[in-house]
């Protein structure tokens, strides 16, 4: 359990910090900007994306907007590869 706790609250300093260095912010649940998001909202947040099987090779992956995608850039390269292809 504590090992849990650890790596939330690592996900979300490293998404707080990102977002404070590039200037960025998050919407929270009013849609209003957020400095400061916490790591629970933002899990809560890419709900609604999906991955989509074309043929068996192909992979699409659906629903992403532009608040995912910025967050995904600032938290780095491979977060952005996993979810690449965005349809």
């Amino acid at each position: 359990m504590t090992l849990c706790l650890m790596v939330y609250a690592a996900l979300e300093h490293r998404i707080r910090q990102g977002l404070a260095e590039h200037r960025q912010t998050f919407p929270d649940q009013q849609g209003n900007p957020a400095e400061c998001p916490t790591a629970r909202w933002v899990f809560q947040f890419f709900t609604g994306i999906h991955v989509l099987l074309v043929g068996q090779i192909t992979e699409v992956v659906l629903n992403l907007n532009t608040h995912h995608q910025t967050l995904l850039a600032i938290l780095g390269e491979h977060y952005v590869d996993l979810y690449a292809n965005s349809g």
